[in-house]
């Protein structure tokens, strides 16, 4: 078993990868960290537990211990859910000695630091060496990427391979959980909807085109489509839905998009990794799906679901799908663990 620890372990994500990992047959939780108010506790009694299953007897007796390397000992991986702001200080601490599989966005765009969706770009792992040569780090750090980013850059990737994608624009609805527990009061969103989420639209614009980029031994030459996102907050709990319209160079079947998104499999398919779905990717027939309480649970919240696919007779070679992801599983904690499960396999 692989020694792994948890770091902002008592808020939403943190509480996600504890449910994620508890019975994980490789990973083992020997290390929790939350804020100074927390370290001392017990888990059972430092955490107010947000989810719809009960805390894992696993973890309910283990000590909660600062969110510090020297504290949090005897690791081989450290899960980071912290804030932004604590994530640029703290990981690279603990980078210096284990591997960090970040959900934070403090470290994403470091020209060193691999943004990965296993999927889609594993290939960009080979950037760990470099970091290790340029910091001096035993350790290092993975990131994973925004959570509405991931959903709609799954959904790309197979229709990258195949044709030649001109432009792509996006329209989010956003669940309330992507904003932590206290993130949005219920009188803002009860009965209306948040047409901005600070920062979104930007991190969906850069990191898509930097995970479908190209790494070229030093650096990643970014795609070079378009891409055009709006996002909005909506009175959902969990799943992030996307409307997304991609206009392509070329013509295309529509048949044959939706062969390629069904039969797509990555790397984590191929390797059977543990928390790897089936098929990433599950298309839909029917017109009223894809729905977030209907489909953000497909293959235990970590495969996107898509459906209305069809062509946009608006405009010349041009199409239009609608996707839901589970922007907690997939979107965050699972992502950040099929990272570690792919490290783990093959380094």
């Amino acid at each position: 078993m692989v020694n792994v620890g948890i770091l902002g372990a008592t808020g939403m994500v943190g509480q996600r990868f504890i449910q994620l990992l508890a019975d994980h047959p490789k990973f083992e939780i020997t290390a929790l960290t939350a804020s100074k108010r927390s370290a001392g506790k017990k888990y059972e009694d430092a955490a107010t537990w947000y989810l719809d299953s009960p805390i894992p007897e696993s973890v309910k007796d283990i000590t909660v211990v600062d969110t510090d390397p020297n504290e949090a000992k005897d690791v081989d991986i450290v899960f980071s859910a912290l804030p932004t702001e604590h994530a640029a200080v703290v990981e690279p601490k603990f980078a210096k000695s284990c591997i960090v599989a970040s959900n934070a966005s403090a470290m994403r765009m470091e020209p060193d630091v691999p943004l990965v969706i296993p999927e889609v770009n594993p290939e960009h792992l080979d950037m760990i060496e470099i970091q290790q040569k340029n910091r001096g780090w035993d350790g290092f750090i993975v990131t994973n990427p925004n959570c509405s980013t991931i959903a709609l850059t799954i959904t790309l990737k197979p229709l990258y391979d195949q044709y030649n994608i001109k432009r792509v624009y996006v329209s989010t609805m956003q669940a309330v959980s992507g904003a932590g527990y206290n993130g949005v009061p219920s009188m803002a969103i009860v009965d209306n909807l948040v047409p901005f989420i600070g920062g979104e639209e930007e991190k969906m614009e850069s990191e898509t085109l930097h995970l479908l980029g190209e790494f070229d031994g030093e650096t990643v030459i970014p795609a070079t489509f378009g891409v055009s996102a709006s996002c909005h907050r909506v009175a959902v709990v969990d799943g992030h839905t996307e409307a997304v319209f991609i206009e392509m160079e070329d013509g295309f079947e529509i048949d044959d998009v939706k062969k390629s998104l069904k039969n797509y499999k990555g790397l984590p398919q191929k390797l059977d990794l543990f928390s790897a779905p089936k098929n990433p990717i599950i298309v839909r027939e029917e017109e009223n799906r894809p729905q977030p309480r209907m489909d953000r649970n497909m293959d235990n919240g970590m495969a996107v679901t898509v459906g209305r696919i069809r062509e946009d007779a608006a405009f010349d070679n041009s199409l239009r799908y609608v996707l839901v992801g589970h922007n907690t599983v997939r979107g965050a904690a699972g992502a950040s663990i099929l990272n570690a499960e792919l490290i783990n396999e093959i380094m």
